[in-house]
């Protein structure tokens, strides 16, 4: 009889970058709540930032089917109670099956994706986060229209050659995307390896 294949996937980058955006979390993440992750890939970063902060109550997400397999088995590998199962989510629908959280977290995929979904996840935060909702978000940028470094640059020039939807944005136009949906920038961190977590807090002004 063969054996039972494991779906889960592991990608490296997330040893390698975990640490360092765990550290951004545990200042920046409400005490308690619902935190929403989308496009939550492989679901190591669910399992890893789930049993690391467990006063939150962690909700990861994806619309492709091998992800899913992937972060529900990493979820029942974790075992934490505050982990719960993935759901099947696209960030370019009105009709999430999530209602409110406190946070939003995206990480590694609005460049990996056409501009609709970097709409669409800033629509949804303002569907479901309260007011000083927090947005969270990490990856390479350019900087006025410049990249921060060649890797980067040569990154952006594959992602474009796989999709010419794809590609690493520009900070200012996610700034003003976060913006027209209520969202104001608190603050930047350099990151390993050229990237940046981005932090928008919703306005208290907003009336979104």
């Amino acid at each position: 009889m063969a054996a039972t294949r494991d779906p889960r996937l592991y990608l490296a980058h997330v040893a390698r970058n975990r640490e360092p955006i765990l550290a951004v979390l545990r200042r920046v993440l409400p005490a308690t709540g619902l935190v929403v992750e989308i496009g939550s890939g492989s679901g190591e970063h669910a399992a890893y930032f789930a049993s690391a902060l467990p006063s939150l109550t962690w909700q990861p997400t994806d619309c492709d089917a091998e992800a899913l397999a992937s972060i529900g088995a990493h979820c029942a590998h974790a075992g934490a109670s505050n982990l719960l199962a993935p759901l099947d989510l696209d960030a370019t629908s009105r009709a999430w099956p999530i209602t409110h959280a406190g946070a939003l977290l995206c990480m590694n995929v609005i460049h990996i994706a056409p501009w609709a979904v970097a709409q669409g996840v800033m629509a949804g935060a303002a569907r479901v986060l309260p007011r000083e909702g927090v947005v969270y978000l990490y990856g390479p940028y350019r900087i006025e229209g410049r990249h921060t470094a060649a890797s980067n640059e040569a990154f952006d020039g594959w992602l474009r050659a796989q999709d010419s939807r794809w590609g690493v944005r520009d900070l200012g136009d996610v700034v003003q995307l976060a913006a027209e949906n209520g969202f104001d920038l608190m603050e930047t961190i350099s990151m390993p390896a050229n990237n940046l977590s981005v932090v928008f807090r919703r306005s208290e002004r907003s009336d979104l």
